[in-house]
């Protein structure tokens, strides 16, 4: 297995380079600047423990940050062509077939007022109200990856309505407030151009705004968002809250269903459907999902073109949480909201650059998994693995054996405790 994973190894630098080549260099004006990108990429990959543009610099051997900076802030980069073309390459590698887009948003934590977007705003990555910067990013994901595909930076009202901190911060004079649905509207409608059969998930952010609801029905576009337990249905019996209609639903309708696998198995929960409603433009329902252990319910808002079965629907929900997969990999792996960075055109890039290069171990990966079938005592390489595997293999280290069989131990070791997990759970669900 060693032999294998070095062969495969050899060839991640080529594809590294091609994936630049395609999706980077051509929107970059001049090969100066074709240089620098390439060489923020690859550092991107690094294991520095902090990246910005001057870890990033040093670490590629440039005298000073400034060709980061000016490739960052000033150098002339079709951006949209680029965010075009990112989406294509992902849609091209990682399948069109059974493509869930998954919007979700996450905050990073700052200090002062002068970054762009930064507020005493909400954010769902701390939990709590914080001084902080929120975009809303779409991700990608098939049965056997995922990886961000596009990204919009959200501006509070506070910003909207002060054009000279919008004037400081690059802000273009186009931009207005959009409420962070709104945002995930104009992602989803880029998106489909390219996957027209996707289907959408969100959390209830997305899932109680009646706009991107009906935009995605009038395109025909299945979705699965979640709602709150109090939002309210019409029924026979009047409006009742849906945790109120939960408590009606009789046993024998719930049934017991993965929601997919997740790191100690397969992920069971009891669900039911409720409000089936069929009209012309397609059919909607009320999904509800039970814990097995603890009995907590959750509910989403569903719809589709067309009637599916409850599985179907599962698997949409359950799709969702691998946005969180994608946002901690793009931080842990390359640095998402590591930037330090503080106007629109750098902010916007900075991310553009990360997306890629986490865009690139997705690839890679699942690559991967389809040229060598993963043994029952391994685990399949992971983004994390490649990275790292990409970083010991290629910085002249002098026993390349022991980094594979230290690789293979690693790896063989999470398959034994894989293993324990799911034995645990198959005894817990008997």
């Amino acid at each position: 297995m060693a032999a294998a994973t070095s062969v495969a190894a050899q060839r991640w630098p080529h594809l590294l380079n091609e994936t630049i080549s395609t999706v980077v260099d051509p929107y970059l004006a001049r090969p100066e600047t074709r240089t620098t990108a390439r060489d923020l990429i690859r550092a991107l990959l690094a294991p520095l423990t902090r990246k910005n543009c001057w870890t990033l610099a040093e670490h590629t051997g440039h005298r000073s940050p400034y060709r980061i900076q000016h490739l960052l802030g000033r150098a002339r980069l079709d951006e949209r062509a680029l965010a075009t073309a990112l989406r294509g390459y992902i849609a091209h590698y990682l399948g069109t077939n059974d493509v869930v887009l998954v919007v979700d948003e996450t905050g990073d934590v700052k200090k002062g007022d002068r970054t762009v977007g930064v507020a005493r705003q909400y954010s769902g990555t701390a939990g709590r109200i914080e001084n902080c910067q929120v975009a809303v990013y779409l991700a990608y994901t098939t049965p056997g990856a995922h990886a961000l595909i596009d990204h919009r930076l959200y501006l509070p009202r506070t910003w909207t309505e002060d054009p000279e901190r919008l004037h400081t911060a690059g802000v273009p004079e186009q931009v207005q407030f959009a409420t962070k649905p709104e945002l995930a509207r104009q992602m989803i409608a880029a998106a489909v151009e390219s996957v027209p059969t996707a289907w959408v998930a969100g959390d209830e952010v997305y899932g109680r705004n009646p706009g991107l609801r009906t935009y995605l029905e009038q395109h025909r576009i299945g979705y699965v968002m979640q709602m709150a337990a109090t939002d309210r249905l019409v029924t026979p019996r009047g409006l009742l809250a849906v945790k109120e209609l939960a408590v009606l639903v009789p046993e024998q309708a719930w049934q017991k269903l993965s929601a997919g696998t997740g790191a100690k198995g397969e992920r069971f929960y009891n669900w039911a459907l409720i409000d089936d409603v069929a009209d012309g433009s397609g059919v909607r329902w009320v999904l509800l999902r039970r814990n097995r252990t603890t009995g907590e319910l959750a509910f989403y808002r569903c719809y589709a073109p067309a009637p599916v079965p409850l599985a179907r629907l599962v698997a949409v929900a359950g799709r969702r949480w691998r946005v969180e997969e994608s946002f901690a990999q793009g931080k842990g792996l390359a640095g998402l909201d590591e930037h330090q960075v503080r106007t629109w055109t750098s902010w916007h890039r900075w991310s553009l650059l990360v997306m890629v290069a986490y865009a690139f171990a997705a690839v890679c990966r699942l690559a991967e998994l389809r040229r060598h079938p993963v043994p029952e005592w391994l685990v399949a390489l992971t983004c994390n693995e490649i990275v790292r595997l990409l970083n010991a293999l290629f910085a002249c280290v002098p026993d390349v054996e022991h980094v594979l069989a230290w690789s293979v131990f690693r790896r063989s070791h999470q398959a034994r405790a894989r293993s324990c997990h799911y034995r645990r759970q198959a005894v817990r669900e008997s």
